[in-house]
């Protein structure tokens, strides 16, 4: 294959293509968002007494919706309170589903981006930029996230959990043998992280610092194996390596972002490498060292 050096494009400005253009590129395949498995639900939906939303997408596995508002060039603060506006609309209209506000704009400034953010936690909000690029006679849109989504609220480790202790799990929810499993990832981590023990709560057994919360990786021991949870963004590669290994994903929780794998003995002894892997970027990406390190603070 040959280099082709890309040239950026303002589509603001193009005579030919419009926002129109770029609504039906994304309405086509919505997955050039890099947002997940999306379909189109509609386009250009109308409002009751406020325009049109650009479009409605849905996750293909779950019930969460996405309302995208769309701008050429420069974002303003009318193209904000617009998104909010229809996301606002659509959560009310349709409260059976999990909506989520997307924001699209070639260029969204740091001002804006600032502005954004502090609407991010109370207000599910996504911002992308767009940039088009001309290979030659044909044209490219790429998508970037530049703002995520931050879900404030009650994680695991910092809901006011029932506390219990370890022969809650062993006689009760779990075995003695699955609560062992928990034992032996725990053994896992402590080749990084050495100062974490098993925090023994109703519904899981989470992981504590001198008594304080660090659940990057949760254990559910059930009667006949352990289900590990590690909090991670969902990815190809970690899907391929858990599949190469013969690890089974009972599922991906999108709204806490945390894989939920089946163990047993066998599985832990003979993947200990692709489980400290997957355990350890947890802790790193997932949170572990940061929280740790504003604990200290």
């Amino acid at each position: 294959m040959d280099y082709v050096n890309p040239e950026k494009i303002s589509l603001k400005d193009h005579p030919e293509f419009n926002e129109k253009w770029v609504q039906d590129r994304i309405a086509e395949n919505p997955s050039i968002l890099c947002l997940g498995d999306l379909i189109l639900k509609d386009q250009e939906r109308l409002q009751p007494r406020a325009g049109r939303l650009d479009l409605l997408l849905q996750d293909a596995d779950s019930n969460r919706r996405y309302e995208v508002e769309l701008q050429l060039g420069r974002t303003d603060e009318s193209h904000i309170i617009r998104t909010i506006e229809y996301w606002d609309i659509e959560k009310k209209r349709f409260p059976q589903y999990d909506h989520c506000a997307v924001i699209i704009a070639e260029d969204i400034t740091s001002r804006f981006l600032n502005v954004i953010g502090l609407f991010n936690g109370f207000i599910p909000l996504i911002a992308v930029q767009m940039m088009a690029l001309r290979i030659e006679n044909q044209i490219a849109l790429v998508f970037t996230t530049v703002l995520d989504e931050l879900n404030l609220g009650m994680e695991e480790d910092e809901e006011p959990a029932e506390i219990t202790d370890r022969a809650y799990w062993e006689n009760g929810r779990g075995t003695v043998a699955t609560v062992r499993l928990a034992d032996m990832c725990l053994e896992l981590i402590h080749g990084f992280a050495p100062d974490l023990e098993l925090k023994y709560n109703k519904f899981y057994v989470g992981l504590a610092k001198d008594s304080q919360p660090n659940n990057f990786a949760l254990f559910r021991p059930q009667k006949k194996y352990l289900i590990l949870e590690v909090r991670l963004k969902e990815s190809a590669e970690i899907q391929e390596r858990l599949e190469n290994a013969g690890l089974e994903i009972m599922d991906y929780k999108k709204r806490d972002q945390r894989y939920r794998i089946r163990l047993t003995t066998t599985e832990i002894k003979e993947n200990q490498d692709v489980l400290v892997k997957l355990m350890k970027d947890s802790y790193v990406n997932g949170g572990g060292i940061l929280k740790e390190r504003n604990t200290e603070q």
